[in-house]
């Protein structure tokens, strides 16, 4: 990691000293609960705080979100803690200097995630914050360094690094049994097909539209009823939870599905940064993207293919929303290793399985242990959480390690829009010899907002 991401105050200069956390002395005394912050009540951060809560670490104090009808289901998810009803508002901001979270919980849309973690771990709170950590690069590159600079832990929720499946997983391919790996293929299959514009319609009084929008542009708005279940997944309106396919929000399903199965590459391989990344992609069955005064559709690619060169083995990305997938090994979503030994699916809801190259050999697999009712395994992975804070070491999704598999996410989109392949500098954090690209690593804030300072 290059010297300049951290040499940025002297703030930063002291906490290289305890490198890479360092702990105040009223955290290493443990209080008996945390006081815990949500800031964004929907459907996945009340997934976290449902574990945050059963952990039996912590204590409610508030939460945050624009739109008050996430507020009541919220309430419920969050009760058995000590103390007062949590506190509600709207603004992080006003959170963060009156509640004093010594836990805070981002699970606000990606174009949400710089801003609020940044604030609250120089406000001396610890963040647990969803993936992917930024909107575009350098978001993320602030985020490491305000973490990094006040000695905060971040954890982020990418919970397959600490799936006992994946681990497991991750023990077989590091024991040489796949052998020499030339090639792994992410993906993500499902169906779909052409999709319809959705009106605009007019903005709930319950929700601050302007500041869901936030430092993204401000579009029109054609959203849902959080409330109704009709209304959730299936809804392609932006909110309550529509909005990763509209990219002034979020980075289409490489930035939402993409971003854990890339991050298995990193994390099994141990790599860090791809040399090229080359993406193509776009919207044949869904169609052209519509945006206007009167109605609009996504504009994320309908199916996507990206290509990430590292010095031993290349990566490719697929996905598509449209053909489901039902004649492909295993599941619809995971990674496939190629080795010299066999091939090795990295799944989801069905573990994994080795097929030898050997046909003389067994076929092998391992069940997964999820938990309910999401599938998923955040019970272990904030439990990881509160031990780093507790005893100062390393969460295993730190926001660095994060940082680099959120980038190969949002290379692969800068490729896609830029229309050219990306050489790319990994220490630098910089396209080589493409000053227009370079240019996409930021964007330009809405008026009133400042984009974090690298």
């Amino acid at each position: 990691m290059n010297r300049r991401h951290f040499l940025q105050s002297s703030a930063a200069a002291g906490a290289l000293a305890s490198f890479p956390f360092s702990i105040r002395a009223a955290d290493k005394a443990g209080p008996k609960k945390f006081r815990t912050a949500l800031i964004g009540c929907g459907w996945w951060g009340n997934n976290i705080l449902r574990e945050a809560m059963a952990s039996g670490a912590c204590e409610l104090v508030a939460l945050c979100d624009v739109d008050s009808r996430q507020f009541d289901l919220t309430l419920k998810n969050g009760a058995g803690g000590t103390g007062a009803t949590p506190k509600l508002y709207k603004d992080y901001r006003a959170l963060l200097a009156e509640a004093k979270p010594e836990i805070t919980i981002v699970g606000t849309p990606d174009h949400w995630h710089a801003l609020p973690m940044i604030a609250a771990v120089k406000a001396g709170s610890h963040v647990y914050v969803e993936k992917p950590i930024g909107h575009t690069v350098m978001e993320g590159r602030a985020m490491v360094n305000a973490a990094r600079a006040t000695g905060r832990v971040v954890q982020v929720g990418t919970h397959r690094r600490i799936s006992p499946h994946n681990v497991s997983g991750r023990d077989f391919i590091r024991a040489g049994k796949l052998g020499d790996i030339g090639m792994v293929r992410c993906f993500v299959h499902y169906g779909g097909g052409p999709e319809r514009a959705l009106p605009n319609v007019a903005v709930p009084k319950e929700l601050d539209w302007d500041l869901w929008c936030g430092p993204a542009p401000l579009r029109p708005f054609n959203g849902g009823d959080p409330r109704n279940p009709s209304q959730g997944a299936g809804n392609r309106g932006i909110h309550p939870r529509g909005f990763r396919n509209y990219l002034d929000y979020a980075n289409g399903t490489l930035g939402d599905w993409g971003i854990h199965w890339l991050d298995q590459v990193l994390w099994v391989t141990g790599e860090k940064y791809p040399k090229r990344i080359f993406s193509s992609g776009g919207r044949p069955i869904a169609g052209p993207a519509i945006l206007n005064d009167k109605e609009q559709t996504t504009d994320a690619p309908d199916h996507q293919l990206a290509t990430f060169s590292f010095d031993k083995f290349d990566v490719q990305w697929e996905h598509r929303r449209f053909s489901g997938n039902n004649t492909d090994k295993g599941e619809n979503v995971g990674c496939y290793f190629y080795g010299t030994k066999g091939i090795f699916h990295m799944g989801w809801q069905k573990g994994w399985t080795f097929y030898p190259s050997d046909a003389k050999q067994p076929v092998v697999s391992e069940e997964p242990k999820l938990n309910s009712p999401d599938s998923q395994n955040i019970k272990e992975l904030f439990a990881d959480f509160l031990n780093a804070i507790r005893t100062g070491t390393k969460p295993v999704s730190d926001i660095g390690d994060v940082h680099l598999s959120t980038n190969m996410a949002l290379l692969g989109m800068l490729s896609l829009k830029h229309g050219k392949s990306l050489e790319w500098d990994g220490e630098k954090e910089q396209i080589v010899g493409d000053p227009a690209a370079n240019k996409l690593l930021r964007r330009d804030y809405r008026k009133g907002y400042e984009y974090p300072k690298v």
